[in-house]
């Protein structure tokens, strides 16, 4: 099966899955009606892909792996909705619809966010496991989430000039996009009790990838038109930010990502074909076009 079929496929029965968690009494307020709009606005939910197919290596409880799987995406939705606000980003559109603030205002915008972040541990709580993994699983994502992940990386990514080396770029894009995508493989592994060396492959394969993807990101604003992005064409450029094409240019960009998904293959020979999905993956990663 193709990986573009898998990936629709788990995004389908994710969305039925999220859609009824969160249920009517939420999404009947204004707040409510904003955590909706800015977490299911049309993802392909590659973290919660990522959740799946490494919980499966081993074995599968699927109402504990989609519990997971929707508390990744709520950190997620979270921060994408942050992102894209005036003092971040500022994105009036993502995935070809009015950005979260653009639909409501700032303010709610802000306040959905902050109201998906705890709903994230609030349903890790709520999978049947055992405690002590479940205490690992929460620190695992607050950590990815927070000053030493994605918040962390994105004070970077605003802070960054035109003097930053390849090293730093690649830290801030690591930290700001690659550590929750790790993160979901790591913490997949640790849902279905995957041996602790197995774990450490995905999670250095999901460093690989990870950081391949905000790369293809980067190239995907300059080459991606509005119509098959969903974002405006050449933002990054128009607010001079600092991406991989513009301190390398686009042809070493496309070279590093190639490169990183190949070695994100060579990390999984050892894991049983349980792991195949994951190796599509990674060649998905750096060809896709939005």
């Amino acid at each position: 099966m193709k990986v573009n079929t898998l990936i629709n496929k788990n995004k389908i029965q994710f969305d039925i899955f999220y859609r009824s968690l969160i249920g009517k009494n939420i999404y009947n307020s204004i707040l409510g009606k904003a955590m909706k709009y800015g977490s299911m606005n049309g993802g392909k939910r590659i973290r919660p892909f990522l959740v799946r197919e490494a919980s499966k290596i081993v074995k599968l409880n699927k109402r504990n792996m989609m519990l997971l799987a929707a508390s990744v995406e709520s950190i997620h939705s979270y921060s994408l909705i942050h992102d894209d606000l005036p003092s971040m980003d500022n994105d009036d559109y993502r995935r070809g619809k009015p950005s979260t603030h653009k639909k409501f205002d700032e303010a709610t915008a802000i306040l959905a966010g902050d109201a998906l972040q705890p709903l994230a541990f609030e349903l890790i709580c709520g999978i049947n496991i055992k405690e002590k993994t479940k205490t690992l699983i929460l620190s695992k994502l607050a950590n990815a989430s927070g000053f030493s992940g994605m918040v962390g990386g994105q004070v970077k990514d605003i802070q960054m000039n035109n003097e930053v080396t390849v090293e730093e770029l690649d830290v801030m894009h690591f930290q700001k996009t690659g550590r929750l995508i790790q993160t979901s493989l790591e913490i997949g592994g640790l849902l279905s009790d995957l041996e602790e060396e197995k774990i450490k492959l995905l999670t250095l394969y999901g460093e690989k990838i990870g950081l391949a993807f905000q790369i293809q990101d980067d190239i995907i604003d300059i080459e991606s038109p509005a119509s098959v992005s969903g974002k405006n064409q050449g933002s990054d450029i128009i607010q001079n930010k600092i991406t991989y094409p513009s301190v390398v240019g686009v042809k070493e960009s496309k070279s590093k990502a190639y490169k990183l998904a190949e070695e994100a293959k060579e990390i999984l020979v050892s894991l049983s074909k349980k792991a195949d999905n994951l190796r599509l993956l990674a060649d998905y990663v750096v060809t896709r076009k939005s």
